[in-house]
């Protein structure tokens, strides 16, 4: 519920009161941006040529092929002008993210110390990747947008081998945080059949409701407030709810919305 609040509508009447769930698990698709950042170590560059990120959900496993090109991962950290760079994104079933996995391609992964540039190697039998440390399994809720930020531990994951050689066995930590939130609820009557735009200043996203429950989402909202428009066929008056609250990995519930006729 709103607190605080106040809801203006014309034409409009609330049948249910709003509310801000955060699910845990449901059905639905979630996206998940994948970047990574650098805890410093005493080194002139370490070139990373990530190959794919690995997310598990129970039993399931969901790859993502990774965008970044090769890139020296010393050039992103946090508190700086370039705090992570994006790696990878892609959508997977909502739910409990349960393992992520590092997997490096075998060639393109390079140091600089003292200015000279040499390949680093890694362990054999690494194919699968590394694990990566979770700080908790988050639960990805359907329709927003989570960053899942892989922190690299420089100087953990790198490795002297002697004769000035080194190995990369990478240490990394995660940390996931929802970047979007998104608002639902449903529309009565279902003859209305109407047109559902969330819009802030100039910003509009509009959807449909589903014909055959009257429910609709939308997702990927920015933290904030919010207007929601109702657009109906011809019958039924056009309504508007104002000062809709949208919070980071919430779902801010309208409830049933009943729209009048004309």
């Amino acid at each position: 519920m709103y607190s605080g609040v106040a809801l203006f509508f014309t034409g409009l009447v609330i049948l249910s009161g709003c509310e801000k769930e955060n699910i845990g698990s449901a059905e639905g698709t979630t996206k998940v941006e994948v970047r990574m950042t650098d805890a410093p170590g005493n080194f002139d560059e370490i070139n990373l040529n990530v190959k794919e990120i690995v997310l598990f959900s129970g039993e399931e496993s969901y790859t993502f092929t990774a965008d970044a090109d090769i890139f020296n991962i010393l050039d992103f950290r946090i508190g700086t002008s370039n705090p992570d760079i994006l790696v990878a994104s892609g959508e997977m079933p909502s739910g409990e993210i349960t393992e992520v996995r590092l997997v490096l391609d075998d060639s393109g992964n390079t140091i600089v110390v003292d200015g000279v540039s040499q390949e680093l190697t890694t362990p054999s039998g690494q194919s699968s990747g590394w694990k990566v440390k979770l700080e908790e399994n988050p639960s990805l809720v359907p329709g927003v947008t989570y960053s899942l930020v892989l922190d690299f531990d420089a100087a953990k994951s790198i490795v002297s081998a002697g004769n000035g050689k080194y190995l990369l066995k990478p240490v990394v930590r995660g940390l996931t945080a929802a970047t979007s939130g998104l608002i639902s609820g449903t529309v009565m009557p279902l003859l209305s059949h109407p047109e559902v735009l969330v819009i802030e200043g100039a910003d509009t996203v509009g959807t449909v409701v589903d014909p055959l429950t009257g429910q609709f989402t939308v997702g990927g909202l920015a933290e904030g407030n919010y207007s929601v428009k109702f657009v109906p066929v011809e019958g039924y008056r056009d309504s508007t709810i104002t000062d809709v609250n949208v919070e980071l990995g919430q779902n801010t519930s309208l409830g049933i919305v009943t729209l009048e006729a004309e």
